[in-house]
């Protein structure tokens, strides 16, 4: 155990700075090093794990309940796409007016995407009316 004033001494003959490693220990724990180099290569391991970090992003496809063949291959195309990269996929179907009435062609538009996406989507929530949108979110097997 050295006291404050000879460590901070010991560190300025050395060139160098007086760290507190441990300040809720008694007696609390001090370190010799250089404070400058140590925030940098401390900045350099944070760069390194946030690259190696993924980030899941949401990507959206909007249907309408009376879309047709070709319009609803097309949004299937675009989903897969969104999946093969590594996105989530919210498939989201409008309603306006009276097609509110009929909630029944969104469930069956939004079952058919699912087993159309089948072979490389799961579905991780599904079919809930929020208001006049009916939402499902698929992620990838």
């Amino acid at each position: 155990m050295v006291a404050i004033e000879e460590a901070l001494a010991m560190a300025q003959d050395k060139g160098m700075d007086l760290v507190e490693v441990a300040s809720t220990a008694t007696p609390p724990v001090c370190k010799i090093l250089d404070y400058g180099k140590y925030k940098y290569k401390q900045s350099k391991k944070d760069k390194i794990t946030k690259k190696k970090q993924h980030t899941v992003n949401l990507k959206e496809i909007r249907l309408r309940p009376k879309i047709e063949e070709h319009d609803f291959n097309f949004k299937v195309g675009h989903a897969r796409k969104f999946l093969e990269k590594g996105h989530k996929v919210k498939a989201t179907v409008l309603f306006r007016g009276r097609e509110l009435s009929h909630k029944e062609f969104a469930f069956e538009l939004l079952k058919r995407l699912a087993e159309d996406l089948d072979d490389i989507a799961k579905v991780e929530r599904g079919a809930i009316m929020e208001g006049r949108l009916m939402t499902m979110f698929l992620t990838k097997k």
